[in-house]
């Protein structure tokens, strides 16, 4: 099997299973307790937290631990809209292409007549920081954009966007799920308020996360109960998986350097390969974009139809094409960079890992060609494009 899905999910490295077994057998006790082995627990928790707070360039005390991406990005919206109320500030601002937990969010608010703001991306999927700059108003009180697109992989100016937030006195929120352990942050010189993360991202387990939330920046409890995570976070700490993220973490970043070298040069090898294939597009832009993220568009062809095709071949893969969760509508981020719908349904994503080999990326871009051929073969409209009947919209 050639597991090119990264972007879903990663196998759980070897340190982060080792740190979560340690965990589970010597260190089982609640934190919260005040007798020793409960505080044994405690010091743990402490030391992930610590951890985890260096290889972003954070305080620990400004790391609190969540279930994962999508809670960290719902607490700290929720706080910056709570933050921006109070002062009767209820502009938000975010882009057209952030992950449904950000969008999702966004929409609730907008319910409780919060003004939400959807930013236009351009077609190589970045969003320029004049954008930001332009859009910002007096009653601004969010800004919100992705760190690197969970789909497409390009990377946005987080640098330079969270310079303007910081210089108009706007909080600056950024979802970094795909970008954490894979590129280099530090949230001080970036001039980041709150970053959301998520350990299955990074070769840790599932169902643990982290929300950054700089000194000073008011958090508002989602969920009521006992006093963890300083009483913004009701609920027993899951010690075991805090510290398998934080090893993974920490290797993920120990090793970054080295592993995108590899993935880059694997990552431009495959663009390579399929960009030969007649009518295709890459999506998002070739060099600013996650080191293994790679995602295409063919025109003729269903996404899902190429999906099933790889697996008979051993070959995971993801489309971005909606369809498998029982909607027909395509990829909001494809269309949000200006994919015709038609295109939009004929996308594919290959996110790798340091894992892959060459071999491996050869016989993937031959899998894709030769189940692309056989697919536009199948189909009735490929039929009309080629004799004239229907238009391309790939040239």
């Amino acid at each position: 099997m050639i597991y090119a899905d990264n972007a879903a999910t990663t196998k759980m490295c070897k340190v982060s299973i080792e740190a979560m077994t340690d965990c589970i057998e010597k260190f089982w006790g609640n934190p919260s307790s005040l007798y020793a082995f409960g505080q044994n627990a405690a010091e743990k928790l402490n030391q992930a937290r610590k951890t985890i707070a260096e290889c972003i360039g954070a305080d620990s005390a400004e790391i609190y631990f969540t279930s994962g991406g999508s809670e960290s990005d719902n607490q700290a919206i929720i706080s910056a809209a709570n933050i921006g109320a109070k002062k009767h500030k209820k502009h938000i601002i975010s882009s057209t292409f952030e992950h449904h937990a950000v969008l999702h969010a966004l929409k609730k608010l907008e319910k409780e007549n919060f003004e939400i703001e959807l930013l236009d991306v351009h077609e190589n999927g970045i969003i320029l920081p004049q954008q930001i700059s332009d859009a910002i108003r007096n009653d601004t009180c969010l800004v919100t954009v992705m760190f690197a697109n969970n789909e497409i992989g390009t990377i946005q100016p987080i640098t330079e966007i969270g310079r303007i937030c910081h210089d108009k006195k706007v909080i600056f929120h950024t979802d970094a799920v795909q970008a954490t352990g894979h590129l280099p942050i530090n949230v001080v010189e970036q001039n980041i308020d709150m970053l959301s993360m998520s350990a299955h991202k990074f070769n840790g387990p599932k169902g643990i996360g982290v929300l950054y939330v700089r000194r000073g920046v008011p958090l508002t409890t989602l969920i009521e109960g006992g006093a963890q995570e300083r009483g913004k976070r009701a609920g027993t700490e899951n010690v075991p998986a805090i510290m398998g993220m934080a090893a993974a973490l920490k290797e993920s970043c120990y090793n970054m350097a080295k592993s995108n070298k590899k993935l880059i040069e694997l990552r431009e090898k495959i663009i390579d390969g399929l960009s030969k294939i007649p009518y295709s597009v890459l999506n998002g832009d070739k060099k600013n974009r996650l080191p293994g993220n790679v995602n295409f568009c063919f025109e003729g062809i269903e996404g899902e139809s190429l999906l099933l095709l790889l697996d008979d071949r051993g070959i995971c893969a993801s489309s971005g094409s909606a369809c498998t969760s029982g909607s027909l509508d395509p990829s909001h981020v494809l269309l949000a960079i200006g994919r015709p719908h038609e295109v939009a349904h004929g996308s594919l994503r290959l996110s790798i890992d340091e894992n892959i080999s060459e071999a491996d990326v050869g016989y993937i871009v031959r899998s894709v060609t030769e189940i692309v051929d056989y697919l536009r073969n199948l189909s009735p409209l490929w039929k009309d494009k080629i004799t004239g009947k229907r238009k391309f919209f790939l040239i």
